[in-house]
């Protein structure tokens, strides 16, 4: 049994979150669309995640579409009361499963009860409103409008507590003057460094960071150079990307996905794994020479 206690804790509002989640994008089909392969390890790896110490699920209803919320709620519902489940607003899928813009107040209200019904809850722990800016790159411009929709619904009971994906600081900032935001979500990793600024400002103001592709997404981090470093420390390259993030900022939360039951273990392993401050260095180098 891996100890995720090793990894600590962090307060997203409310919230107590032990640092090392599940991302459940991988449970629908290929491409995050349509029914997993094998429905019945699906719902293995999630009750597995949980019984491991997991309190932190990563989703949306837009993954599948429906499919993730649905196996969510027969894999673990009715649900731990430390159970915090997060999900995110602001597309819909298309026919063709591509991925679209869903911003107006109307599609954002239709989202969350989506996610209310198809996950059975009466009220949502947290929703970060997805921009799509670059899809995997943030991009300035207006979210008031959008962000006051998910507001309204936060005064009405149904969202306890707001967050944002994929934006810049100063989106940040004009959400901060609507509601609090109490986690961002933004593509970061061990090679992928943009928002090192934003992580460190972040920590200062007690809000969450959630990195998503933490292991580099649909085209994993590769280096000969990582692969080095593991195999030092008799751990994977992958194990030793998260325990980077772990090493990183207290504020950053992990959400590493599989629908793999060896790779959650793996995953969860890196929650135990200390970095000497030699190695960190060694990372920060490939990190310059990605950049």
């Amino acid at each position: 049994m891996n100890d995720l206690a090793a990894a600590g804790t962090f307060r997203m509002g409310d919230l107590i979150i032990n640092r090392m989640g599940y991302g459940a994008m991988q449970l629908a089909g290929p491409g995050v669309f349509g029914p997993p392969k094998d429905r019945d390890a699906a719902l293995a790896v999630l009750r597995a995640a949980v019984e491991a110490g997991v309190n932190h699920i990563d989703t949306s209803d837009f993954y599948g579409p429906h499919v993730t919320n649905q196996i969510i709620r027969e894999a673990l519902h009715p649900y731990r009361e430390d159970l915090v489940i997060v999900t995110k607003v602001g597309a819909v899928r298309g026919a063709d499963a591509s991925w679209l813009p869903a911003q107006s107040p109307a599609e954002l209200t239709q989202a969350v009860h989506d996610n209310l019904r198809n996950l059975g809850l009466e009220r949502l722990d947290v929703v970060n409103l997805r921009l799509m800016g670059d899809v995997h790159a943030p991009a300035d411009g207006p979210l008031e409008e959008q962000f006051s929709a998910l507001a309204k619904l936060r005064e009405q009971g149904l969202i306890r507590h707001l967050g944002l994906s994929n934006v810049t600081a100063r989106q940040i900032d004009a959400a901060r003057k609507i509601a609090p935001v109490v986690t961002v979500q933004n593509q970061y990793n061990l090679v992928h460094r943009h928002d090192d600024a934003l992580v460190d400002s972040l920590a200062r103001e007690g809000i969450a960071y959630v990195p998503f592709f933490p292991l580099g997404g649909f085209t994993p981090i590769q280096s000969d150079a990582l692969g080095d470093i593991a195999a030092g420390l008799g751990a994977t390259p992958m194990q030793v990307a998260l325990a980077w993030l772990l090493a990183r900022s207290p504020n950053l939360l992990l959400i590493p996905g599989t629908s793999s039951l060896a790779h959650l273990t793996e995953n969860l392993a890196a929650a135990e794994l200390e970095l000497p401050e030699t190695v960190k260095a060694q990372l920060d180098a490939i990190a310059e020479a990605a950049a």
